[in-house]
């Protein structure tokens, strides 16, 4: 029924807490619809439960003490208030409770020494509170306002001593740094009949310093959005090196309201509390309120414990603390061993190893100790969290050196070894360690045979230690025992590595074998696959960087098939064959070879494979440059559009206009316009419209990064001259390439440019910009010199399987000399030093002595 219920009763949460008592959200909601429904019997006990488990937020106490001073009645009621009240301040330090706290107190301030408890808790709060920057002088006010409303009553007899102690209030709150200190100094200076003394002055000039310095880490509070964990760190470091006490504790605390659930925040306080303020209550009762709020966290009961321990707790006190530690619930098994060892630790050091009482315990909790871990532990987290048995060796050197029972020692060190300890080395040379220090040779003898015999992981040195051993205590038949046992272990240590080595190779030759067939297989289905889905019109991306100047010229495997023009080319021919034998072409040809004029059309490249209606596309681009007589897309024999196509004009004077239109994009892609030439009938004949000279009032950059744009750029070089032009370096799908040329209106332009902008940065990338020195188009010109090797060499005729494989010039380096020694850089490039052939006859002693000399 409670599952059925309305969410917004408390019977879910009471189920919940049922469950889990260590819910916090859950008694939260409990809190708040109890609340709501005004059921205030139910609501403190709900407040009361939570607050055994969980320190309570400021706004639970405050509300909670609201509810119970509005059901006060009498004098004892008043009583458990007061009650309440301590329970609240000492969660955390809270300025606003501890002014309620004050001002309940002064509604008791008719009963017998109320003024007397009064001034007692404005004490107590100042100390807590007193020194907060921005909230501690509303406690200051309060108190200073109480002793005006006593000085109106008191008899006359007392006027001084009460004038004095108002007096006393406004030089002791003058001489702390708080926010609005000026309007305080200004109402003493009114209110003062002999004016502010100079003391009080010079206090109050020192304490806005103090405010001055610590105005920037305060202001950053203010602004940053809670928890403001980082803000109060720089605040904590702060202070600390300004080395007061008071204020550090103060800004500790400050931070804890509003990070209760940082384990480091508590362990920094805790510490700082420890070595430096010392101070029994304030100490214990941090570390109290940090197990509180922090219980899974194990180091701050291990710190708790210690500092019971350093400041004299009674033994039942600190059993008490272990008690709960080991009910906190910690996350990890080796948690567990470590608050156990800790206090282990402080049962040692009560032990008087005269007496028999406290080492009766001491052997006690270790038992229990081993029980915990085996039982409790492992059940939960199934491992023991003590794989080395680390409790177990500090019980057995504690009863060799202290109780002299080096049989419990030993009995022990068997438990341990039988753990699976017995295959580590390190395990046995500590227990023979212990029976060198506390036992006799007969048991060294024995541990270390027994080492040799157990131990997997380092073999040599148990050995080693062994004979060693042998050799300072052994006779001679000690001595040959332990060479054939040792020989022995190491013989068949041997065997078994070269046999592991040996499966490891066979594994990894098996693993291998099997990552070829692997990839054998994956690359057969990756092509079959490839054949399956290749079809007429998809096209292969062209994502891949080209050199920079290769993007400008026109394209050899495109343009090539139709650069021949409209006139009769083997192109043509070709494809009209091909239409005879497999069908009409995809578009009709709706003018002959005799009507078509290349001085009236151009030849566009670069479309899109996959481009729709490309006819008609390419008459909506160039309608603007003129009449379009007629559009010729060029298909392969399967129909697919082979990327280019010839648009012929009515009039020549369109044709200039559309030139114009070279780098525009048709479906976002770049598409060249050139002149129809037929390069059989002008070979000379060349498209490229950049110098490809020096240019000495150019740059060329390279490195750019791919977002940048011509304004960007511009921007940049416009600081070393007047920028001309601007030319950024795309590939043939229109993506950047990194490079640019930026035209100077001259050369001292440019050159400045070159030193200032070399090797800066833009965007993280690193520029490199020289003078522009494009490399030379005619690439036939310059062939590499295993171009020109192999034209020198006559040609091998092909067999009936085609060339052979090597292609291999065999004339000796010496036939070859070096020419043009003096290659200029070119931009990106360097050009290979070219090679030709010597001239003249050599004989075969001209041809013996160069090999010999090489």
């Amino acid at each position: 029924q409670c599952y059925n219920a309305n969410v917004n009763t408390p019977h879910v949460p009471f189920l919940q807490l049922s469950i889990n008592a260590f819910d916090y959200n859950c008694h939260v909601d409990l809190i708040k619809l109890l609340q709501q429904e005004g059921k205030l019997h139910r609501l403190r006990k709900a407040r009361q439960k939570m607050s055994e488990l969980f320190p309570l937020t400021e706004e639970i106490w405050l509300d909670w003490l609201k509810d119970e001073i509005r059901l006060t009645e009498d004098e004892s009621d008043r009583e458990k208030v007061y009650e309440l009240f301590e329970r609240a301040v000492k969660d955390y330090v809270c300025p606003e409770i501890w002014l309620e706290y004050v001002q309940y107190s002064i509604g008791g301030m008719g009963a017998q020494g109320g003024i007397e408890r009064v001034r007692s808790i404005f004490e107590r709060a100042l100390t807590a509170v007193g020194l907060h920057m921005t909230k501690g002088a509303s406690i200051w006010e309060a108190y200073r306002e109480f002793e005006i409303v006593i000085l109106s009553t008191v008899q006359q007899e007392l006027l001084n001593a009460q004038l004095e102690r108002i007096h006393t209030l406004f030089r002791r709150q003058l001489a702390v740094p708080l926010m609005d200190m000026e309007g305080t100094y200004a109402e003493y200076a009114d209110w003062a009949d002999d004016g502010v003394p100079e003391t009080v002055t010079h206090q109050y000039r020192r304490a806005l310093q103090q405010l001055e310095k610590c105005k920037p880490v305060e202001e950053a509070l203010l602004v940053s959005e809670p928890p403001k964990l980082a803000e109060y760190q720089a605040y904590i470091d702060f202070e600390m090196k300004e080395g007061d006490p008071a204020r550090v504790q103060i800004i500790f605390e400050r931070a804890l309201a509003e990070n209760c659930l940082v384990p480091d925040l508590w362990f920094k306080y805790t510490t700082y509390l420890d070595r430096q303020l010392k101070i029994k209550d304030l100490v214990l009762s941090a570390h109290e309120r940090a197990v509180r709020n922090c219980p899974w966290t194990m180091g701050l009961w291990k710190s708790y414990l210690l500092a019971l321990e350093r400041h004299g707790a009674d033994h039942q006190t600190v059993t008490d603390v272990f008690e709960k530690a080991l009910n906190a619930g910690f996350i990890q098994a080796t948690d567990y061993v470590e608050i156990w060892q800790s206090n282990l630790g402080y049962l040692r050091r009560r032990v008087d190893f005269k007496w028999s009482r406290e080492l009766d315990e001491l052997r006690a909790a270790f038992a229990r100790s081993l029980d915990y871990l085996k039982q409790d532990v492992e059940e939960r987290f199934s491992e023991s969290g003590d794989l080395s048995c680390t409790i177990m060796q500090v019980w057995a050197r504690i009863e060799a050196l202290h109780c002299k029972n080096m049989q419990k020692a030993r009995e022990l060190w068997d438990s341990i070894m039988t753990k699976g300890n017995a295959k580590y080395a390190n395990m046995w040379l500590e227990y023979y360690n212990l029976e060198r220090s506390y036992g006799d040779a007969a048991h060294c003898r024995k541990a270390l045979h027994r080492a040799v015999q157990c131990t997997s992981d380092y073999p040599e040195h148990v050995c080693d230690v062994l004979l060693n051993f042998e050799r300072v205590e052994g006779s001679l038949e000690d001595w040959d025992a332990a060479v054939q046992k040792t020989e022995t272990k190491l013989n068949r240590v041997n065997e078994q590595r070269v046999a592991e080595k040996e499966a490891l190779l066979t594994r990894q030759e098996e693993e291998k074998a099997e990552h070829r067939r692997k990839a054998k297989a994956d690359k057969k289905a990756q092509k079959k696959s490839q054949k399956a889905n290749r079809t007429g019109d998809k096209r292969k991306a062209e994502d891949e960087y080209e050199e920079e100047w290769g993007e400008d010229e026109e394209l050899p495997s495109k343009r090539l098939r139709g650069e021949e023009g409209f006139g009769s080319t083997a192109t043509e021919e070709l494809m009209e064959t091909e239409s005879g034998l497999f069908g009409p072409p995809r578009q009709p040809q709706d003018m002959s070879k005799e009507q078509r004029k290349d001085e009236d059309s151009v030849f566009v490249s670069n479309l899109a494979f996959n481009l729709e209606d490309p006819e008609g596309k390419l008459r909506t681009f160039f309608q603007g440059c003129g009449t379009v007589q007629q559009v010729r897309p060029v298909f392969t024999v399967k129909g697919a559009f082979r990327g280019y196509c010839y648009v012929q004009f009515e009039d020549r004077l369109a044709v200039a206009e559309a030139l114009k239109l070279d780098r525009q994009e048709v479906d976002g892609r770049p598409i060249y316009v050139s002149p129809c030439v037929d390069k059989n009938k002008n070979p000379d004949f060349k498209v490229f419209k950049y110098k490809t000279a020096v240019e000495q009032h150019k740059i060329f950059i390279s490195g750019l990064p791919y977002s940048c744009t011509k304004e960007t750029l511009e921007d940049l070089c416009k600081q070393h001259g007047t920028v001309k032009a601007i030319r950024l370096i795309t590939n043939r799908s229109g993506k950047p390439k990194g490079l640019a040329y930026v035209e100077y209106e001259n050369e001292a332009q440019a050159s400045q440019a070159v030193l200032k902008m070399d090797g800066t940065m833009l965007e993280n990338f690193t520029l490199s910009v020289a003078i522009s020195n494009p490399p030379s188009r005619k690439m036939e010109d310059k062939a590499a010199p295993s171009r020109i090797l192999g034209a020198a060499m006559m040609r091998q005729p092909q067999g009936a399987r085609g060339k052979g494989r090597t292609q291999i010039s065999l004339l000796p380096r010496s036939l070859y000399r070096q020419s043009d020694p003096d290659a200029k850089a070119e931009n990106g490039t360097i050009s290979a030093p070219h090679a030709t052939v010597t001239d003249g006859s050599l004989s075969n002693e001209d041809f013996a002595r160069m090999l010999l000399k090489k």
